[in-house]
């Protein structure tokens, strides 16, 4: 565990490389360009990341706790200078800029979450200030946190949408952070897909908190309303259903399994942490769904306690992941029901416990 100091930042993105791959082969050379341009962005953005923490980020001063969130919108101007220009902080009035209104209330969403159901004051746990950039690039398609803050792209309007749009995909980048200043999980393998998915979670449990949902009323989609009115699919990804998010000519089929039998193996988006994670999600799902109620309540309750408790090691994989949840759930809830939904959902997913 690397809370209070030891993280290693991360430099995450909600598109996947093999995703915008797929773009760089599109006949239309305007959704094409774009998707080469958007991986150059990328790469430049992921070794920045690196620098920064081999020479060491500049000290933030983070004041006493008050369980309020500390955020500040900028706008980078479709240019890549970070952070941009300062257009609203906390406790301001939303302006014209919907882009801008949308990232400051989806900051607080996600604080919202993590601090009235978890006791977690902002991601690191100690009311680290939330910032992010909107409007960075031009037809950038991509949103990412990079270890300090989260960035947004507007999207090329032809594949994918202004990135703001879907609040869970706001939650999930900054749950990354989380994730960064307690477990560390590695970003390859198995660990990178718990990374991956445990950033899918405390996403939908955002939106389902904000939209005041319970577990059978929510559409478990991860980036609903973020794919443009052309592309035939609904989400970037299905917790429910994992692998029919999207099945577009253009954007490709979803690739996520829902259970080991179809794990795939691969070299590429750094093992697989965006596709295999469609197998933790599919469990976390189940288990939610079959407790009923309010999701974060108790299912999410339980894998938040793995994330923070001090045991999941950085390269746990699927199997030692699961039996931690089993673990939690005796621990916080006793030999009861919500035990015995999460050892169901693991065994309907195809992972036993180490």
């Amino acid at each position: 565990m690397k809370e209070n100091g030891g993280h290693e930042p991360i430099f995450c993105t909600i598109i996947p490389p093999h995703v915008l791959d797929k773009l760089t082969q599109a006949d239309e050379p305007g959704v094409a360009r774009a998707a080469r341009h958007t991986l150059q962005r990328d790469a430049f953005e992921r070794t920045q990341r690196r620098l920064t923490t081999v020479l060491g980020a500049p000290a933030v001063a983070v004041p006493a706790a008050t369980g309020t969130p500390r955020r500040t919108i900028y706008d980078a101007q479709h240019r890549t200078s970070l952070p941009g220009t300062k257009v609203r902080g906390e406790g301001s009035e939303p302006g014209q800029d919907a882009t801008v209104n949308r990232a400051y209330a989806g900051l607080g969403a996600t604080y919202e979450l993590f601090f009235t159901a978890f006791g977690r004051d902002s991601i690191d746990g100690g009311g680290l200030p939330l910032d992010a950039t909107v409007h960075y690039d031009e037809d950038y398609n991509n949103a990412f946190w990079n270890g300090e803050q989260m960035v947004f792209g507007d999207g090329d309007g032809e594949i994918f949408l202004d990135f703001t749009l879907p609040i869970d995909v706001i939650g999930h980048e900054l749950a990354h952070g989380v994730t960064q200043y307690t477990a560390n999980l590695t970003y390859f393998g198995q660990p990178g897909a718990l990374n991956e998915s445990l950033s899918d979670v405390f996403g939908s449990l955002i939106k389902q908190q904000t939209l005041g949902q319970t577990a059978d009323q929510a559409d478990w989609l991860i980036g609903a309303g973020l794919l443009a009115p052309r592309v035939t699919g609904v989400a970037l990804r299905s917790m429910k259903a994992p692998g029919t998010a999207y099945d577009d000519d253009v954007l490709g089929k979803d690739p996520q399994p829902a259970t080991m039998d179809d794990y795939v193996r691969t070299g590429r988006d750094n093992g697989g942490v965006h596709i295999n994670s469609g197998i933790p999600n599919h469990a976390f799902y189940l288990a939610a769904t079959t407790l009923g109620g309010h999701a974060w309540e108790r299912a999410g309750q339980i894998w938040y306690d793995v994330l923070t408790g001090g045991e999941l090691a950085e390269d746990a994989n699927f199997a030692e992941f699961a039996e931690l949840t089993v673990t939690a759930a005796r621990a916080r809830f006793g030999d009861g029901e919500e035990l015995l939904a999460v050892q169901k959902a693991w065994e309907r997913v195809g992972v036993r416990e180490a």
